[in-house]
């Protein structure tokens, strides 16, 4: 992937994407950027120069929400109300932050051997949230924005990457980062109710709990390795030997300790793990990872995304074809194919693929990339399609800022710049960089016709930037 900060726009819509800060992007990091997912750019300095940034990905939040779902029901909890969000971060991490919000890093998800390992781990954090173990520190940023929250809360682990700090294997299962020092900081106790609400919570919904024991034995092998016993931090809110004897005598008494999970979900955490690899590690590592006498499935989404990122289009088509074959009406092998057509400049050829997989999932995601294979055919019609879609797409998830830098572009082909000034703005402020979203808006202010609700919202936009700012 290849995240940056947009530069300033020199007109009234932005600049291209992909054109960003005077580099014209090669296809293949087009490619690595999208991921099939839309990047939402972390603001503060010290979080860029870490290079995280939440990303958005139809399949994998598919595969998180069913791992999720059956927790959040078993703790009570509004499904709608808990969000689970991805880090593109290869660290092994996850948190609780900002209210009913789990953060879950992609390092993380490479770094599990099964499902139950991640469940068990979100299971962890979601017993966090049952409990009640925000404090006040954490409940007063409840209401900010998403990429606020992860900016400041990861600030610290930034630091620590650049020598600031020791942040190397930050632990989750009790959020043992040094950017998570001062909000996410929990007691021993805390941590040995979150077990223990994990374990009955993956009973309740019926998942074994053995993947939580076995994911804590790993990260006890890792501390030990990487020296973490040394940190202060560490030392007052360690795993310790106790706490892992506890969660392995829970668990082995488990009524359901030996259940296995349905194949099918076995087989599509490797798949999104084989997914992940090949979009955030070098091809060439993929290719060591996943060689041509690899012919699982998995093998083959690996190299089929690695083949993209290297602009290999032919190719990459070649290698998801047995994908296509075996699975015809599986919607993000529609949407991964879609995408190496669009990157390998078949626009026409990549709407049927988009549109299929955007109509059987309605994912967000997926319409941003249908909505940048509209723009790029330049007609009048699709012009108006993507507009009509892209509207209708921010009204429901308005922390979309792929989903307004295409609408700002659209709104700049119509001819209505004070709208396009506004989309970017929105852009620029749910990526966390207020200053540049600002510019846009005393620009679309000149420029929008008072009294109209275009008008009006960059009014309250800007009233919620002077906010953040004091």
């Amino acid at each position: 992937m290849n995240e940056t900060l947009p530069s300033r726009p020199a007109g009234g819509a932005p600049a291209n994407s992909w054109e960003q800060k005077g580099v014209r992007y090669s296809r293949r990091i087009i490619a690595a950027a999208l991921i099939c997912m839309v990047t939402l750019i972390s603001g503060p300095a010290a979080a860029q120069d870490r290079g995280l940034a939440l990303v958005r990905d139809a399949e994998i939040e598919h595969i998180l929400s069913i791992y999720a779902k059956p927790l959040f029901q078993a703790a009570n909890l509004q499904a709608g109300a808990v969000k689970v969000y991805l880090v593109h971060d290869d660290t092994i991490n996850a948190f609780v932050a900002g209210g009913q919000r789990i953060f879950v890093f992609t390092g993380l998800i490479l770094r599990t051997r099964s499902p139950g390992e991640l469940i068990g781990v979100m299971a962890h954090e979601t017993g966090h949230i049952r409990g009640g173990h925000l404090s006040r520190t954490r409940d007063a940023i409840a209401n900010s924005q998403t990429i606020a929250i992860l900016a400041t809360l990861l600030g610290g682990i930034a630091a620590a990457a650049s020598g600031e700090g020791n942040a190397a294997g930050a632990g989750i299962l009790g959020g043992q980062g040094a950017g998570q020092q001062m909000f996410l900081s929990y007691s021993r106790t805390q941590e040995s109710a979150a077990d223990q609400a994990a374990i009955d919570l993956m009973e309740r919904a019926g998942w074994s709990p053995r993947g939580l024991m076995t994911f804590m034995e790993v990260l006890d092998q890792e501390e030990l390795m990487m020296g973490l016993r040394g940190n202060p931090y560490m030392r007052s809110h360690p795993l310790g030997y106790e706490r892992i004897q506890a969660v392995e005598h829970m668990v082995r008494n488990s009524p359901i300790v030996d259940k296995p999970y349905p194949p099918e979900l076995v087989h599509a955490h490797e798949m999104i793990k084989a997914k992940l690899f090949g979009f955030t590690k070098p091809p060439a590592e993929t290719f060591r990872e996943f060689p041509v006498s690899d012919n699982s499935d998995p093998a083959h989404y690996a190299r089929t995304v690695a083949l993209m990122r290297q602009a290999r289009t032919a190719e990459a088509l070649a290698e998801l074809q047995p994908l296509l074959e075996a699975e015809p009406d599986n919607p993000y092998f529609h949407e991964l194919r879609g995408q190496i057509l669009l990157e390998g400049g078949r626009v026409e050829e990549s709407l049927p693929p988009l549109r299929r997989a955007a109509e059987a999932t309605g994912h967000g995601a997926i319409k941003v990339m249908l909505g940048q294979a509209l723009l790029a055919r330049k007609l009048e019609t699709t012009d108006a399609e993507a507009v009509e879609m892209l509207e209708g797409l921010v009204r429901e998830d308005p922390e979309f800022p792929g989903a307004w830098q295409q609408l700002a572009v659209a709104y700049g082909r119509q001819g209505e710049i004070g709208k396009s000034m506004l989309a970017s703005a929105e852009q620029y402020y749910h990526s966390g960089q207020p200053k540049y979203a600002r510019e846009q808006i005393d620009r679309a202010l000149r420029t929008l016709k008072p009294g109209t609700p275009e008008h009006f919202r960059a009014q309250d936009l800007d009233n919620a930037i002077r906010a953040l700012n004091g």
